[in-house]
């Protein structure tokens, strides 16, 4: 699968009213309809407008009282429960994380995705997922959240494919707020099925009941406004810390699930006792004592890794403007964050860095020499570089391995730095973003906005208990040496005379000073900035005269530029570079690059007819952007979207729009570097390949080896991944169709929405998937395909050492196409003395998520499915359903119902890998007392997963790139139990 890569309206306040204008339906309070509403700048268009008029797309709001009554302190949890968003990179990753939180808005990738903050930008996230971090964003200070389905560059030009997500922060508070809350999660152990595997093992089980993950998060926000009421500054500073939680703490992730034996304990191959293993893998050989002894002694990597994250973050920043004058309104926005997380996984090792092993190690035991010798130990014939597969008449082996002689055998060896303990990747993040503008009146009919938007992210990391690839080699090239002691060849040549010899060849050998001598910590740094220069005037031409026979109100414009500058420079140390990191799959590459775009745009709206029967109006939104880059690319995108509403209560609309998207700094600038790649394997690997001779045969088998090229141990394989500098911009056509119904006449409080969304992403930026590669090669014989394989020419492998991959750079190649419904809607009623009741829901129905690797090649839709070329699953249907009452007893009761549709594995008819129907149950509940005297207190507790719903779980999750953990997939599905939580809001 190659890499998977919405603006309109909404209403400045009534939450409730949002869902009848905007179709985005909030959990809200029935006094929120009674705010006035005024004409305000929507998201996704530059022009003023009354709420009641717009909806041209839709738009899904979430508000503030959700993430109070969730108690969220991390907002992508939140977010990802929104039956538009994909989860992506989450708290529950770890290897592989980035340490960031990123928002994928219809599963096309968070590259795709824009993020803003009160309608600008936000800064990168990371250098390898440049999507900005929502970790920037505090969660205390969000007015409201706004999602706009379908493409948005005409408005806010690249990278808005799949929609929008816009945070509008409250600019208006005054007074002093202090926040704070506990959350932890609570699970009782239920699965028996792996509970039965792991005892069959002999692993630990998880105690029975845990309390862990636990979490405090506090804040202050202070604002005050100027005595003329023309002026406010909003200042906030905050600080959370989340603790880790260990997968040996859930009995469904105890122990690394089989991915091919239903529900047992699997494990990796590189074992802690070792294992070893001749050039045809007839025989896996491990150590007992000092015994080379047949077996695979699977090492259970699983209870070491971070099933949550550690995660420690301050925060702070300011929103404040002045009014100086009708004609100048200065603004000003400051965002700070210092985030610093925790990656850990198993411990590393020695990944088969070798492939030969000397004769002369005198820490081989006579029985371990016997053994060797006992195999096939073929020769390489020096003429050719190959094996010599052939053997003698009497059967005896053609390379016998004699002490003392300088024999060299081919004799793999893999082994676990398990003395070493887990290696942990130490994530920081510091970002800063700063925004000033000025806008205001330049007549009645005119006005500007001019803004200028710097940020920066600077970003540090520290990995640690990694091995050195090359001290390894170093420390298992042993001979005796003075005395006869066991001595590096490395110190008796002078080439490394720190050297020690590495004994993993008895049980209870490997000695601190071998760990501490192969020990390599890691570093990297990057910097990443961004500067927007943007200026625009907006026009009401009704006065000039402009307007449609049919109409009253004339038509509104907005000209305007915009230049961007976007900078990364990313230095990984020597080890980085060099891949010498065992541990790492391959180098690291600096990545060093610019991008600067400058942009012309335009906006029109246009009522064609208005306070007509059946046409009260009609009422078309069309925009343009040209949009011309320094790497020698322009495009252009557009949008042309419209509104009917033939009566009060009934609403149509729909659009189209084009939408592009530029290769990112990575994608255009990354060097080409070794990494490892897993979805598929080798279909010419093992005794029994999945392609035929000849077909392996195109892929660079060499004769003779069909049947015996090696399948990865791990499951992991190499291949060349990086950017392209000759990338086309993608592009994307959206097109939506939907009504709004709001018939207070018959149903006081009903409004409900329905939404058709097609977005097509043509030319897409991404990487074929290796075993695509190689499957297509032996299939078609296709030479530019086959050409990206490089084999082994001794025996075919794509694992062994660092001269072996299949080369998947970024490329233009393929499509996306996907489509769907969404369906939203809200009912709000006074229920007598009793309070007010407020419904709301949103579904989404996915009809299609197709995808198209090669041109002419096979169509995969994805819809229902995980894995393979899908990866992450795609539900069919996801929903939240969330009531809330408000008592007249300073209480308000709050319930959701979320739902995750079942799931189907992509590429295999095994029922035991499929997933069920998914339901979960949130609770809360919120009390402001009015006793207390001082201030505004509420208190605030809930819990979610009231059921401790346990995750769907099998060991092929764990392929699933980066997003598989745990034998799950954290994000798709609550991973961790119930989630409880108490807060406690303070405001003078």
């Amino acid at each position: 699968m190659f890499t998977k890569k919405p603006l309109a309206v909404a209403v400045h306040r009534a939450l409730s009213t949002v869902a009848i204008a905007a179709t985005a339906v909030s959990v809200s309070t029935a006094s929120h309809a009674q705010d006035q509403l005024q004409e305000v700048v929507v998201t996704g268009s530059r022009i003023a407008t009354d709420p009641n008029l717009i909806t041209s797309s839709p738009v899904t709001s979430v508000s503030p009282e959700e993430i109070e009554y969730r108690g969220i302190t991390r907002v992508e949890d939140l977010l990802n429960d929104l039956p538009q968003v994909v989860p992506e990179l989450t708290s529950n990753d770890s290897n592989g994380s980035t340490g960031t939180a990123t928002l994928d808005l219809r599963g096309l990738g968070s590259d795709r995705t824009l993020v803003l903050t009160n309608g600008h930008r936000m800064g990168f996230g990371d250098v390898f997922a440049l999507a900005p971090d929502i970790n920037q964003v505090p969660s205390r200070l969000i007015q409201r959240v706004e999602v706009l389905t379908g493409g948005a560059s005409s408005t806010y030009g690249s990278d808005a494919m799949s929609g929008v997500v816009n945070f509008i922060m409250k600019d208006d508070f005054e007074g002093v707020q202090i926040d704070y809350q506990y959350s932890a999660y609570q699970h009782d152990q239920g699965n028996n099925d792996v509970q039965d595997a792991i005892d069959a093992r002999g692993f630990e089980q998880a105690d029975n009941s845990v309390w862990d993950g636990g979490g405090d998060d506090i804040s202050l926000i202070m604002g005050v406004n100027t005595a003329d009421g023309r002026g406010n500054i909003t200042g906030y500073i905050g600080y959370r810390n989340i603790n880790a939680v260990l997968q040996s703490e859930r009995d469904f992730s105890a122990c690394a699930l089989s991915s091919t034996n239903g529900v047992t304990c699997g494990g990796s191959a590189t074992s802690a006792e070792g294992l070893f293993a001749p050039f045809d893998y007839a025989t896996y050989f491990t150590v007992e004592g000092s015994n080379f002894v047949p077996g695979v002694p699977l090492y259970n990597y699983g209870p070491l890794n971070y099933f949550q994250r550690p995660d420690e973050r301050y925060s702070a920043g300011m929103f404040g403007h002045y009014e100086v004058n009708e004609h100048a309104d200065v603004y000003t926005e400051f965002q700070f964050m210092d985030d610093r997380s925790l990656a850990q996984i198993a411990p590393s090792g020695a990944f088969f860095v070798t492939s030969t092993l000397s004769c002369d190690n005198p820490l081989l035991s006579a029985q371990q020499t016997a053994t060797i010798n006992a195999q096939d130990n073929y020769a390489i014939n020096p003429a050719t570089g190959r094996v010599d597969l052939s053997t003698g008449p009497d059967g005896i082996p053609d390379y016998p391995c004699v002490p003392g002689n300088g024999d060299v055998v081919p004799f793999y060896v893999g082994r676990r730095n398990v003395e070493g303990g887990p290696r942990i990747d130490d994530l920081r993040h510091t970002s800063y973003r700063l925004l000033g503008g000025v806008r205001g009146d330049v007549t009645d009919d005119w006005s500007y906005d001019a803004f200028a938007n710097f940020s920066r992210m600077i970003r540090g990391q520290t990995y640690q208990n990694d091995f050195s690839t090359t001290r390894l080699v170093r420390a298992l090239d042993v001979v005796a040496g003075p005395g006869g002691a066991a001595t590096c060849q490395s110190v008796i040549d002078g080439s490394d005379p720190s050297c020690v010899p590495y004994n993993i060849f008895t049980e209870g050998g490997v000695t601190q000073a071998a760990i501490d001598y192969l020990t390599l910590p890691l570093f990297a740094d990057a910097e990443m900035k961004q500067e927007q220069l943007v200026g625009y005037v907006t026009g009401d031409l009704t006065s000039m005269g402009v307007v449609s026979p049919a109409a009253t109100d004339g038509v509104k414009i907005v000209l305007g530029g915009e230049f961007r500058d976007e900078q990364m420079d990313f230095d990984p140390d020597q080890g980085f570079q060099t891949g010498d990191g065992a541990g790492q799959g391959g180098p690291v590459a600096p990545v060093n690059g610019q991008v600067q775009v400058t942009e012309f745009f335009m906006e029109m709206k246009v009522p064609f007819v208005q306070g007509r029967e059946w046409i009260e109006s009609l009422t078309g939104d069309f925009g343009y952007r040209y949009s011309d880059y320094d790497t020698d690319i322009s495009t252009d995108t557009y949008k042309a979207n419209g509104e009917w509403t033939p009566q009060e209560g009934v609403k149509f609309r729909g659009g189209y729009s084009r939408a592009t998207r530029n290769g990112n700094l990575v994608e255009l600038f990354q060097p080409s570097s070794l990494g490892l790649w897993s979805e598929g394997g080798d279909p010419c690997a093992g005794n029994a390949p999945e392609l035929t001779q000849a077909q392996c045969a195109l892929t660079g088998v060499p004769a003779g080896a069909y049947g015996f090229v090696s399948a990865s141990p791990a499951g992991q394989y190499n291949g060349v991944f990086g950017g392209n500098p000759d990338l086309d911009p993608e592009k994307s056509n959206s097109f939506t169709i939907g009504a709004v119904f709001t018939p207070s006449d018959y149903v006081e409080g009903l409004q409900f929405s329905i939404d058709y969304w097609s977005i097509e992403v043509k030319d897409a930026i991404g990487f074929v998937e290796p075993n695509t590669i190689i499957t297509q090669c032996g299939l078609t014989g296709d030479a530019a395909l086959c050409g990206l394989i490089q084999r082994s020419p001794v025996n075919g492998n794509l694992w062994v050492g660092t001269s072996n991959f299949v080369t998947a750079t970024n490329v233009n190649i393929g499509f996306f196409d996907v489509s769907g419904i969404d369906f939203v809607g809200g009912y709000s009623r006074e229920v007598g003395n009793y309070g007010g009741l407020n419904l709301s829901f949103r579904g989404t129905w996915v009809e299609k998520w197709k995808q198209q690797e090669i041109p002419g090649g096979e169509i995969d839709n994805c819809v229902g499915l995980w894995g393979g070329v899908c990866s992450r699953p795609t539900p069919e249907w996801k929903h939240t359903f969330t009531s809330t009452w408000t008592t007249p007893w300073d209480l308000t009761f709050v319930g959701t119902w979320r739902m995750v549709a079942g799931m189907d594995e992509f590429s295999e008819n095994d029922a035991a890998f499929d997933t069920k129907d998914e339901h979960y149950l949130d609770l809360a509940v919120s009390y402001t007392p009015q006793f207390i005297g001082i201030g505004e207190t509420t208190l605030n507790m809930g819990v979610a997963n009231v059921t401790d719903n346990d995750p769907p779980v099998n060991g092929r999750f764990g392929n699933v790139a980066v997003y598989g953990n745990g034998n799950t997939i954290g994000g798709t599905w609550d991973t961790l139990g119930r989630y409880f939580f108490f807060g406690v809001s303070q405001k003078f």
